[in-house]
């Protein structure tokens, strides 16, 4: 290859890289665009601010057996925000 020719492909590979770290930083940004009572899926921690009820309870809750608001995604639990409120509306105590 020529000078040129390593010139253009040495550009090229700029260019995508830049695409791809813009692509990322939309990717990271598009979970903190949405307000957290909006979320379909929240965190342990996301979905204690959202209760109030505390990481190890809510940790504690969700590994017991048919749980209806957690599922296990990998080695992670999401809380399901909607199927959480309708927890916390019917036990008075928790």
């Amino acid at each position: 290859m020529n000078a040129l020719q390593n010139l253009i492909l040495s550009n090229e590979d700029e260019t995508l890289n830049r695409e791809v770290k813009a692509y990322q930083e939309k990717l990271t940004s598009k979970t903190n665009e949405i307000p957290i009572w909006e979320r379909q899926w929240l965190t342990i921690e996301e979905a204690s601010e959202y209760s109030g009820i505390a990481r190890r309870k809510l940790r504690e809750l969700s590994n017991t057996s048919g749980c209806p608001f957690a599922i296990w995604m990998g080695n992670k639990i999401h809380i399901i925000r909607e199927k959480l409120d309708k927890y916390t509306e019917t036990h008075n105590r928790i």
